[in-house]
């Protein structure tokens, strides 16, 4: 398997790729879109890397409203959280899209996270192991911060608020004034916990007032100090 290119995987050598992949902790599986890729309810082992496409991040209550938790894209990791600590998910990982997910069995590398392990372990393994950990420490950290980001967003009482909130976040991420989303229109309403119909609305509303212009999940913030 050619080297992938994910924070899971960061400052491996050849060496050390070749020997992960001789552990057999990892495996790779086309998903089609709208298949869940994990259920809510469901105990893993193995935590996703997207290869291809996109994954959604839902959760559905009991009444079957549905709130979008986060996409995921190429490189990046899922349920790595759920799969180090063995306890049932509370989301679904969703084919945003037709999907490439590879498989990593980090039960398998953190199941005896020592120094003795270490030491009983060849040079090679013991190295990669050791990234592994420090890699996935550093996604767990991430992720918290995105989560504490989206709380922020959805605090806000009006649409409004939670739209520029979110927005001038993603242009302050990329640096500039125009930028995509990974969201439609639908997914944007889910991820903000509104209405499509009311997201809508007040986004036409913000256009005719200046603030921004869109197309589609393009969005471009409008320079008011000009007006």
């Amino acid at each position: 398997m050619e080297k992938i290119r994910s924070p899971i995987f960061k400052g491996l050598t050849d060496e050390e790729w070749t020997d992960m992949q001789e552990s057999s902790v990892m495996k790779r599986r086309k998903v089609k879109k709208g298949t869940a890729v994990f259920h809510a309810g469901e105990i893993v082992k193995e935590l996703g890397v997207v290869l291809k496409g996109s994954v959604n991040i839902e959760n559905i209550d009991v009444w079957g409203n549905r709130s979008l938790l986060s996409n995921v894209s190429g490189g990046q990791v899922f349920a790595e959280t759920y799969a180090v600590c063995g306890e049932p998910l509370m989301v679904d990982a969703v084919a945003r899209e037709e999907c490439e997910i590879l498989f990593f069995d980090v039960k398998a590398v953190v199941a005896d996270f020592s120094m003795d392990s270490f030491a009983r372990e060849n040079e090679i393994t013991a190295s990669w192991k050791r990234k592994i950990m420090k890699n996935m420490l550093d996604i767990l950290a991430r992720k918290n911060l995105n989560l504490s980001e989206r709380a922020f967003f959805t605090s806000s009482r009006t649409i409004r608020d939670r739209v520029v909130a979110y927005l001038s976040a993603e242009a302050k991420k990329t640096g500039k004034a125009t930028f995509s989303i990974p969201f439609d229109r639908q997914g944007m309403a889910d991820y903000l916990n509104v209405e499509r119909s009311a997201l809508s609305k007040e986004l036409s509303k913000m256009r005719d007032d200046g603030m921004i212009e869109y197309v589609k999940n393009e969005f471009t913030i409008k320079d008011l100090s000009d007006r």
